[in-house]
């Protein structure tokens, strides 16, 4: 999909397309990554077609969202989803039980730092449920990482257009 495209889509849509490519990324569906259109929004925002506030509203609200629904699927049905994991790829059972003792033991700055880092960031919300972590601290640490780096994409697109688009593709 090229930029052209997505550009269309957004004046087609509006900023309901910015949420839903970047629920799509934090739910880790296939969609468009959000590496791609978080730099694209910060560009739109830069050039006035969306203010850069709302921008960054959507895109932590869209990451929350799918950290809350993988969250619960955790909370609520993780031990199934590992068991069907683990029987596909049993070799990964010790990498996941070190996640999740690592949360247990670090809590809220687990989740935190889990969210800055590429791929762990969508991934740590399922153990997080399974080790049962309050949800309110769940949140706030979740809220305080997406911000993080949702901020570093968006405001790329920003503050260096059109040449951030070419750095993060």
């Amino acid at each position: 999909m090229t930029i052209q495209e997505l550009t269309r889509y957004f004046l087609q849509y509006g900023a309901f397309f910015i949420y839903l490519i970047v629920l799509l990324e934090y739910l880790n569906l296939p969609g468009f990554p959000a590496g791609v259109i978080m730099p694209l929004a910060g560009i739109w925002a830069d050039r006035g077609a969306i203010s850069f506030p709302v921008v960054m509203v959507l895109t932590v609200a869209a990451g929350l969202t799918g950290s809350w629904a993988l969250y619960l699927l955790g909370r609520f049905g993780g031990n199934k989803v590992l068991g069907f994991y683990f029987k596909k790829f049993p070799k990964h059972k010790p990498v996941i039980e070190e996640k999740m003792s690592y949360l247990r033991e670090k809590g809220c700055i687990g989740v935190f730092v889990s969210k800055l880092l590429p791929m762990v960031r969508t991934l740590i919300s399922i153990p997080a449920g399974m080790v049962k972590m309050d949800f309110a601290k769940y949140t706030v640490s979740s809220v305080c990482g997406i911000f993080l780096w949702n901020l570093t994409f968006v405001g790329a697109g920003y503050f260096f257009g059109d040449a951030a688009i070419n750095f993060f593709t």
